[in-house]
């Protein structure tokens, strides 16, 4: 089977279940004052980290059918991804099955888009992008990330000879050895680059145990799980999927400098993407414009002499351009804070003081949590409440942090083809800037795609 379920991690907890006036109450009270104060910038998060944890959710969750509209059964539900950082979204259904994502020139390479001397996502003559997972083409950032990700794997299969026996293994094709290098690599990026960045240093360490080098071997490492369980095969939480993973929403700024020609835009407009002008907003489902190709120094540390724009901190205020998305992207509702609340309710979550308890936590009071009315909270918007009270919007704070973190280590540690389950000392190899480590920044390096100024 292509796909998993989605479960709920606290199934004895009772259901909170706002009604639409409170929703929307809770939602208007969300919205960012006007004005892009930069108080509310979190310096120790770049801006592209946002729209890496996009791909990363693509990456694990697809739910074609849920609806605003019904309540929704999560033991009913079918995740059309599997549950594991294993780059479906990328690689598809692989060449056999999917062989337009595959070159014919250069066997074992992805095919690259190519217009107005720049990259970009291979598309159809209706410039619909031909990619594993359609959402990747949301906007222009996650659209960047991927195209990153197909030259990431087509540059480690150009130069697989230089790595020799760490790229080859008896099973394995060529291409099989290395989606697995490019994976595993991937997968170092999510967890000790981004988890990293988005839960704390505290939190990470509570759950990702590294056990000393011993005489037998180097050092391992494991994930200890307190509340993430499973029977026999580990599914997707809708207390993560549907709440606290969504925290990045919050990340959003108002306005990007996408490179040096493009003007600040917005990532969306509240007109209809069809109707909007081209060149007013980042939103994605096109052909990339003429000099829009990324510059990555903008959105990661990759250039000391360029300052990465800041994502904004994680609490509970939300950009405007989040509230009001056209159409296309949020039908019949434009809020997308009233959106992200009305799915937990259909869903059936836990409030988050619920949850707090559940985990042996002391919950944050009502003068704390600053509703509209005091009470139950929104779990989702407890965790962005949470993350703002406990570590100043920088990362997320103990409910939150824990249930990413946990849900993060406990599928990379679930899936068989896995550093972590399948040789959990394994380091990365890949050229870095420090030797044995490997992030974002060093992946786009390797590519060395979006390092190039557009004049």
């Amino acid at each position: 089977m292509f796909e998993g379920r989605f479960g709920r991690i606290f199934r004895r907890l009772p259901a909170f279940t706002p009604d639409d006036t409170t929703i929307a109450e809770i939602a208007a009270a969300m919205a960012e004052p006007s004005g892009g104060d930069p108080a509310l910038d979190n310096e120790k998060i770049p801006a592209g980290y946002t729209y890496l944890g996009q791909f990363i959710d693509h990456d694990l969750t697809f739910d074609p059918v849920s609806s605003l509209d019904r309540q929704n059964d999560p033991d009913s539900l079918t995740n059309f991804r599997t549950p594991r950082f294993d780059l479906d979204c990328l690689y598809g259904r692989g060449p056999a099955d999917q062989p337009y994502l595959y070159d014919k020139r250069n066997s074992g390479q992805f095919v690259i888009g190519e217009h107005d001397n720049e990259l970009d996502l291979p598309r159809s003559g209706q410039d619909t992008a031909l990619i594993g997972d359609p959402r990747n083409d949301e906007n222009i950032f996650v659209s960047q990330i991927h195209l990153t990700m197909l030259l990431f794997h087509n540059k480690v299969f150009e130069r697989r000879a230089d790595f020799g026996q760490a790229v080859a293994q008896a099973t394995e094709t060529e291409f099989t050895a290395v989606q697995r290098v490019v994976r595993w690599h991937y997968q170092w990026v999510v967890i000790h680059d981004f988890l990293r960045r988005i839960v704390g240093e505290e939190t990470l360490g509570q759950v990702l145990i590294r056990e000393p080098q011993t005489p037998y071997g180097p050092p391992v490492e494991k994930a200890r799980l307190a509340f993430f369980k499973w029977r026999n095969q580990p599914f997707m939480p809708v207390e993560f999927a549907v709440a606290a993973y969504r925290f990045g929403h919050s990340m959003i700024r108002g306005r990007y400098t996408f490179n040096s020609t493009v003007p600040p835009l917005p990532i969306f407009t509240k007109e209809p993407i069809a109707e909007s002008p081209p060149l007013s907003h980042l939103g994605g489902f096109r052909i990339l414009p003429p000099f829009w190709q990324v510059e990555w120094a903008r959105f990661f540390e990759i250039d000391p002499a360029v300052q990465p724009q800041a994502t904004r901190r994680i609490d509970t205020n939300i950009v405007g351009p989040m509230l009001e998305l056209p159409p296309e992207v949020a039908p019949g509702m434009p809020s997308l804070a009233e959106r992200n609340i009305t799915r937990g309710a259909r869903l059936g979550l836990p409030s988050g003081q619920s949850v707090a308890r559940a985990m042996g936590l002391t919950p944050l009071t009502d003068q704390e949590l600053a509703l509209p009315k005091p009470g139950p909270a929104p779990l989702w918007y407890y965790v962005l409440r949470e993350a703002a009270l406990h570590a100043n919007g920088e990362h997320l704070g103990p409910v939150g942090g824990r249930i990413v973190a946990e849900v993060f280590l406990g599928l990379l540690a679930a899936d068989p083809s896995s550093y972590l389950h399948t040789d959990p000392g394994w380091t990365p190899f890949l050229p870095a800037a420090t030797p044995g480590e490997f992030t974002m920044v060093d992946l786009i390096n390797f590519t060395g795609f979006g390092l190039t100024p557009i004049v």
